[in-house]
């Protein structure tokens, strides 16, 4: 029980800290020894932080109704992902158990977050639909563990030249529907995760949700402190780690 709720943990915080989930779960999963439903299990406690996000954005979620625009670049967005994550999905789910592609994912991850320390003020709070584009691109990149989504999404806004607050709350908004969808594909491997360890994924879920709601507090703060970059140097430290300890 201890580790399912350990792993909730890490899920919600890495979940939303540009430091890649995915990555921790394969990793922790290695050091605990739950092999044989790795993808079951991520999807399970990436829907616990997909909660997280319908009660931190719920008052950003209900303006959309009232915003077509938005509702658009959104849906850019989730259907340049999609098309990613459907063309890549076998290539991507062999990945779940293979610590060392993990870790160069992770020193890719670590290198673009270095470089919005270089990102200066006066930045635009609009976004385009070119900027919807190419944040969809990156988004389905961020499907291969160790590429982390909050990370490569909210850094390609940044770069972009979208100010913080309007990066942050739109890199989230437009995760929503691909990363519900993708566990909506991953049905059956959600099955059999509760098959295995009912109340250790359950305990799971519950503690992804909370430390969720936690990380989306800590990091909106982090990323207007213009301190969003110091990820980037743990993710490459991660990746050493990896590298070296993690068989």
């Amino acid at each position: 029980m201890e580790k399912y709720i350990l792993l909730g943990i890490i899920q919600g915080i890495t979940e939303f800290f540009p430091i890649s989930s995915s990555a921790h779960l394969v990793i922790f999963q290695k050091i605990f020894g739950i092999t044989g439903q790795e993808l079951g299990l991520s999807i399970v406690l990436h829907l616990g932080t997909i909660f997280s996000l319908l009660i931190y954005f719920l008052k950003d979620i209900l303006n959309l109704f009232k915003n077509i625009k938005l509702i658009l670049l959104i849906l850019v967005v989730t259907l340049v992902t999609g098309i990613i994550g459907i063309l890549g999905k076998d290539f991507f789910e062999s990945l779940f158990s293979l610590p060392k592609p993990v870790a160069v994912a992770l020193i890719f991850t670590g290198i673009i977050l270095i470089f919005t320390k270089k990102i200066k003020n006066n930045l635009k709070d609009t976004i385009n639909f070119k900027d919807a584009l190419i944040l969809g691109l990156f988004q389905g990149l961020a499907i291969i563990p160790g590429i982390s989504r909050s990370g490569i999404t909210i850094s390609t806004l940044l770069l972009r030249k979208i100010d913080k607050e309007t990066s942050f709350r739109f890199s989230f908004l437009a995760s929503i529907p691909a990363v519900f969808g993708a566990t909506l594909l991953e049905a059956k491997k959600i099955e059999f995760a509760f098959k295995t360890n009912i109340s250790g994924i359950i305990a799971g879920f519950i503690f992804s949700f909370l430390s969720g709601i936690f990380a989306l507090g800590i990091l909106k703060r982090v990323l207007n402190k213009a301190k969003f970059y110091y990820f980037g140097y743990y993710c490459i430290f991660l990746a050493i780690f990896t590298l070296i300890f993690i068989k």
